[in-house]
């Protein structure tokens, strides 16, 4: 699939705002903490991927009713829903200079990914940081894409090939909106 920047200009792909704070101290420490050992930009996008996908677990897999939205409190709190989980990442990113958007997926409700575009490289390269279960395996990869779920067009699934440099205001405004998990699912949309 061919993504496509939603704005031509390179540099709001590295861009801080109030969700994906890649200033905020505790980023900034995470970051400087997974960059050690991480001798160029793609073995510090694997550390942080991994990092995003394995230490902080995905809310619903975990049981945990906390919604976050912002990168930092993802972070903080260790817990976050596959959206949150991206916004974490692509702060993880971008502190560390790598151009990052965000990208969706029509499931059963929106659910989101990052997209990564590494010095050298011509094309995004999509990650999930979802988190792995039995029956899910996300793995980083910048040939071939491995994502949690792959989509099933005959059940109306669709990728978005729609590299954002914030995220969808539909999105963003479900995160905010929830007061405890069982009611973002009332609030995510299920299509953008």
């Amino acid at each position: 699939m061919q993504l496509i920047q939603d704005t031509p200009d390179l540099s709001a792909y590295l861009a801080a705002d109030e969700v994906i704070d890649h200033e905020h101290p505790l980023v900034r420490e995470t970051a400087a903490r997974l960059r050690t050992g991480a001798p160029d930009a793609p073995a510090y996008a694997r550390a942080a991927f991994e990092f995003v996908r394995d230490a902080v677990p995905h809310s619903a897999d975990a049981g945990d009713p906390r919604v976050t939205w912002r990168a930092s409190d993802v972070l903080r709190l260790r817990t976050g829903i596959c959206c949150a989980k991206a916004h974490a990442l692509a702060a993880l990113l971008r502190a560390e200079s790598i151009p990052t958007g965000l990208c969706y997926q029509r499931l059963d409700m929106v659910h989101g990914l990052v997209a990564i575009k590494l010095p050298g490289r011509e094309s995004w390269a999509r990650q999930d940081p979802r988190g792995n279960k039995p029956g899910v395996d996300a793995q980083f990869s910048l040939d071939r894409e491995q994502l949690a779920w792959p989509v099933r067009p005959g059940l109306g699934e669709a990728d978005y090939p729609t590299v954002h440099a914030a995220p969808h205001p539909a999105v963003l405004n479900a995160l905010r909106q929830a007061t405890d998990r069982p009611h973002l699912w009332q609030l995510l949309p299920t299509a953008l």
